[in-house]
């Protein structure tokens, strides 16, 4: 039987989009967990992780990338995901890490080079073409030097260059952070179309109205646990998030009330993390 991870996978052509299943995941840092218990499921489509500032965001995508230790299960499309970057990179796993990384005395181009540097020549060609057909944007900048564009244009190569290796999961941590509304939106739209075609996505975000507006399904992490989940649509319009995180009623002018009621209102309650 052929592991997940020998599949080919072309973007829109490829095998079913990923299916990822996480079961009491917990990770931190040392001694320090962050997260503790965190079960929760990514079908293909746009999920999205909400919460605030050290609610663990960070945290879960670096764990889910092999970049920090984890405990718990971890399966994708019903196999264990192995524990090595590496190995999850080759399986068809791509994370947009915050900040971007990119080469900024390298151009556009060489930038998206090195993001298909494992495959033939010519099907890295191939995959340049798709991905400038994707981001047109990027076809007008190729030249340019990564370094010298603002911060949505970077952002923008960053998760162009994750699309070279033809990812069936993208995960994309904080993508609209420090940008202009409307490269926020371009953004999301974006992540939005990536879904579309065929690709998982898995994006954390803090501009929680914007993001449950293009997402499928949606969880609410606090303190390294999940206090709510649900469809997008419903997340939105529930009391839970919109005190808490979308500044209506009482989170207006107490917004520590508000997520004192988020986290005593839903039937998983957040836990203290153990320092």
């Amino acid at each position: 039987m052929m592991h997940w991870s020998d599949r080919p996978y072309v973007h829109g052509t490829g095998p079913r989009s990923a299916h990822l299943k996480v079961r009491n995941l917990a990770a931190g840092y040392g001694p320090f967990l962050v997260l503790r218990g965190v079960t929760f499921e990514v079908k293909p489509g746009l999920t999205v992780i909400l919460g605030p500032n050290g609610a663990g965001k960070t945290t879960l995508l670096r764990a889910l990338n092999g970049l920090i230790p984890r405990q718990g299960e971890v399966l994708l499309d019903g196999e264990d995901l192995p524990e090595k970057t590496h190995e999850i990179v080759r399986g068809g796993i791509a994370l947009v890490a915050e900040g971007r990384q990119l080469f900024p005395q390298m151009t556009v181009l060489e930038n998206l080079e090195l993001g298909g540097w494992l495959v033939a020549k010519a099907e890295r060609a191939a995959r340049i073409e798709r991905v400038m057909n994707d981001f047109p944007k990027l076809r007008e900048r190729a030249r340019q030097l990564a370094g010298t564009m603002s911060g949505g244009e970077q952002q923008m190569v960053a998760v162009a260059r994750a699309m070279m290796s033809a990812p069936r999961l993208l995960m994309l941590d904080e993508p609209s952070l420090g940008l202009a509304p409307r490269m926020v939106d371009e953004l999301l739209a974006i992540a939005r179309r990536i879904a579309d075609a065929g690709t998982t996505v898995l994006m954390v975000e803090q501009n929680v109205k914007k993001a449950l507006h293009v997402a499928d399904r949606g969880y609410v992490l606090e303190r390294g646990a999940l206090v709510a989940s649900g469809p997008a649509k419903l997340l939105a319009r529930s009391t839970i998030v919109r005190e808490a995180y979308l500044g209506a009623g009482e989170s207006a002018t107490n917004p520590t009330t508000a997520a004192q009621a988020a986290r005593t209102t839903t039937s998983v309650r957040a836990q203290p993390e153990r320092v």
